[in-house]
């Protein structure tokens, strides 16, 4: 399957980005999870990158562990157990840092969600944490690309760590022995892509702005989000990275009660600065919907964890020109959009 590169801005089909793998069907950032999305059609797979002790990136949610892995009911790992502050907040757990890739090689992947994903338990305890180069083999022989996004930069940096250049280091030794995948990368934070667009080995018409509906980066705390969003901001972003990608309710509003308000003008704008937009994140489930999108009886057991119009949700997006969407579930993405 052909990968695409970057789509023209406002083309008619965003790209379909699996968010973590099929990470709606399989445990988030498993080689499983990649897999199904790369047989379900996906353009891209995106994995969370994180550091372990000895300086490899690997693929988590965060660097605290114990919602993704079997590590709290390891007794030999029980003394590691801390508390942190990342980014603002004070996280108590297992963290990445603390082990090397050999430690983190013994843990087993489990479903983060269990409450709304029971099925994705079933696979709980069968997978290894995988790392960045394992995602870019999986990829590669899979013909998509990948978009990893690289967490908390500015807190590895304060123990000493640059993810950017083991990120950049690693992309380099990959692309010394294969071509592909095409390579695109993410991050919260505004140095790690301003550097990455001057190093020759990246392209930062692929570097990705992410953008919350809420905060600013952590390594700039005299911005916030809002600001790099106004036609200044855009403008200032598209001097080092070629997509903003966005929270959706940047793009479509909703209201206290869950339903969907006049979209914003935030995806022209950003057009009109020279941006794609990518929109994060589009889920089948109930509780991650629009009201008016929900399906079921709403006194039911299971009523958030039923599946509800996610197909209408892309279609919704795809109407309002996002060039990239980010999604749990890649085969409804690639059926209504392809």
């Amino acid at each position: 399957m052909p990968v695409l590169d970057l789509p023209e801005i406002g083309a008619r089909r965003p790209m379909i980005i699996a968010h973590r793998g099929a990470s709606g069907e399989r445990p988030e950032h498993t080689a499983a999870a990649y897999r199904l999305a790369i047989a379900q059609r996906a353009d891209l797979i995106e994995p969370d990158l994180v550091v372990s002790k000895d300086g490899v990136l690997v693929c988590r949610h965060e660097n605290e562990i114990s919602e993704t892995t079997d590590v709290a009911g390891r007794p030999e790992f029980a003394a590691r157990r801390t508390t942190k502050t990342i980014d603002g907040a004070n996280i108590t757990g297992w963290f990445t840092e603390d082990f090397t890739l050999a430690e983190l090689k013994t843990l087993r992947c489990k479903e983060r969600l269990p409450q709304i994903r029971p099925s994705n338990a079933f696979f709980d305890g069968q997978e290894q944490i995988l790392t960045l180069e394992e995602a870019l083999r999986i990829a590669h022989e899979g013909g998509v690309g990948l978009c990893p996004e690289l967490k908390h930069p500015s807190f590895f940096q304060s123990l000493g760590t640059d993810v950017t250049d083991i990120f950049d280091e690693t992309v380099r030794s990959w692309r010394r022995r294969f071509a592909s995948p095409r390579i695109f990368v993410q991050c919260f934070e505004t140095e790690p892509l301003r550097r990455l667009s001057r190093l020759s080995a990246f392209a930062s018409t692929r570097s990705v702005q992410l953008i919350a509906a809420d905060g600013g980066p952590a390594d700039a705390p005299h911005l916030l989000y809002a600001a790099m969003l106004s036609d200044q901001g855009l403008a200032d972003i598209a001097r080092y990275a070629g997509i903003i990608g966005v929270e959706k309710s940047l793009i479509a509003p909703r209201d206290p009660a869950g339903r969907s308000l006049q979209p914003t003008d935030l995806v022209e704008r950003a057009h009109s600065a020279g941006l794609r937009v990518f929109a994060w994140t589009f889920r089948a489930e109930n509780y991650f919907l629009p009201s008016e999108l929900r399906r079921g009886e709403s006194d039911a057991p299971d009523y958030l964890r039923t599946r509800g119009d996610l197909e209408a949700e892309l279609l919704q997006f795809a109407d309002l020109g996002v060039d990239g969407v980010f999604t749990d579930f890649t085969a409804p993405a690639a059926a209504v959009l392809r």
